[in-house]
């Protein structure tokens, strides 16, 4: 090993800035050097990232170690106490080139990891490249303001801030003239998007204006979302931006109103199934994915059975399933807790349902032609991420139409048309 190696933990933010933490340490030529960008948005999040260090660490004995990320932020003496561990970095600080000059030449602290709630800007990075990967992504968002009960990730990210749509569209163009047919927004609270820049421009109004400037952007997607702070601008969009891809992932974590109460949730059960009824009358075909969390506390059976409902009601396919992780700190890890079994049964019963639910809107596409973007050799995504494999060859990135074949549990196949 030579040029820094990074391990990439969590959110489709971190894959971005894991591109950038790439540049800033190559930048200033940091050798034998591992960062671990980690996630903290569960306990087993952190432990697979201390798990992570000592493995490379084990693999790698003459490596330096940097841990960074979420999880570095929200708990920086775990991995200081850490005797593989070198530095450890803050949110803001792994984004900074100084932290990995600094490293290079052994000025450093081992901990620089500053207070997140004082940073009031998000700057664009400009990242040019994602190794490894056929869609780029761009990070218009971070932070957040709201305080749901379980979550840990205002703490690690601070309050929510914007990039400029101006440095958005210059960002975005780049990228397309680097190759990418495929962009996705990225943030922690995506849909917060413009309400601390001038004006409160909306997430709505940046989509028209990336389609609007960057002709080039062929496939444009939405990491995940919050479904009640959606503007009407986003949703004329959906409506008729055919280069807006029809797959909406949802922040939605309990079908019950009073488990979503306690989470300090702004959205009802009815909201969610309102907002998909509304999204497929505008885009027959779009599909929907879901965070879901299992054994919140005081959560009963019943509560539990109307989460399962939902995935019915508002015909969810994508689920991301999270047994409850209490969080120190958080509202919710001192609510009365459901025994660990249980929490694990119940999220076993959610990933059966969405598996289910899977197979069953992959059987609906038999038949059909659909637009891919190739991702790797023999596979790729439709334009509402569904798993595709092919025989013929298509280079990465490339966007091509396919006519697909057979459905299986978890992918599709398809034959490339010319």
């Amino acid at each position: 090993m030579s040029l820094p190696q990074i391990v990439t933990f969590g959110c489709r933010l971190n894959a971005y800035e894991s591109e950038v933490i790439r540049a800033r340490a190559t930048e200033a030529g940091l050798r034998d050097t591992i960062v671990v960008n980690t996630c903290a948005v569960t306990r087993e999040a952190v432990r697979q990232s201390k798990q992570a260090v000592r493995k490379h660490k084990r693999a790698n004995p003459g490596a330096k170690i940097i841990v960074t990320g979420c999880a570095a932020q929200t708990e920086p003496q775990t991995f200081a106490e850490m005797p593989d561990v070198d530095l450890v970095l803050g949110n803001e600080e792994k984004l900074d080139l100084a932290s990995y000059t600094d490293f290079g030449v052994g000025a450093s602290e081992r901990v620089k990891v500053n207070d997140i709630f004082s940073i009031r800007e998000t700057a664009a990075q400009f990242v040019d490249r994602f190794e490894g990967r056929a869609r780029a992504f761009v990070q218009v968002q971070n932070g957040c303001n709201h305080r749901c009960t379980f979550c840990i990730i205002p703490f690690g990210r601070g309050n929510s801030r914007s990039v400029p749509a101006g440095a958005v569209v210059e960002e975005a163009r780049n990228l397309v003239r680097r190759g990418y047919a495929e962009i996705v927004l990225t943030g922690v609270d995506l849909t917060a998007y413009g309400g601390d820049l001038p004006g409160q421009p909306t997430l709505g109004s940046l989509v028209r204006k990336l389609l609007k400037h960057v002709p080039g952007i062929r496939r444009l997607r939405l990491s995940s979302i919050d479904s009640i702070e959606v503007d009407s601008e986003l949703m004329h969009a959906i409506a008729d931006e055919g280069r807006l891809m029809p797959h909406f992932h949802l922040s939605v974590q309990s079908g019950d109103n009073l488990v979503l109460k306690r989470m300090k949730r702004r959205h009802s059960r009815d909201d969610v199934i309102a907002f998909c009824e509304n999204v497929r009358r505008l885009r027959p075909e779009a599909a929907f994915g879901a965070d879901l969390i299992a054994g919140f506390p005081t959560e009963s059976e019943a509560m539990f059975e109307n989460t399962v409902r939902l995935i019915d009601e508002a015909d969810l396919t994508y689920l991301h399933v999270f047994p409850f992780s209490a969080r120190p700190g958080t509202p919710a890890a001192r609510m009365p807790q459901i025994h660990r079994v249980q929490v694990r049964e119940r999220a076993s019963r959610l990933r059966k349902k969405g598996a289910e639910q899977l197979r069953n809107r992959l059987k609906k596409l038999i038949g059909t032609v659909q637009p891919l973007l190739v991702e790797e050799s023999g596979r790729g995504r439709t334009s509402c991420f569904a798993p595709v494999r092919f025989a013929s060859p298509a280079s990465p990135g490339a966007c091509v139409r396919a006519r697909v074949t057979h459905a299986f549990s978890d992918h599709l196949t398809a034959e490339l048309l010319t």
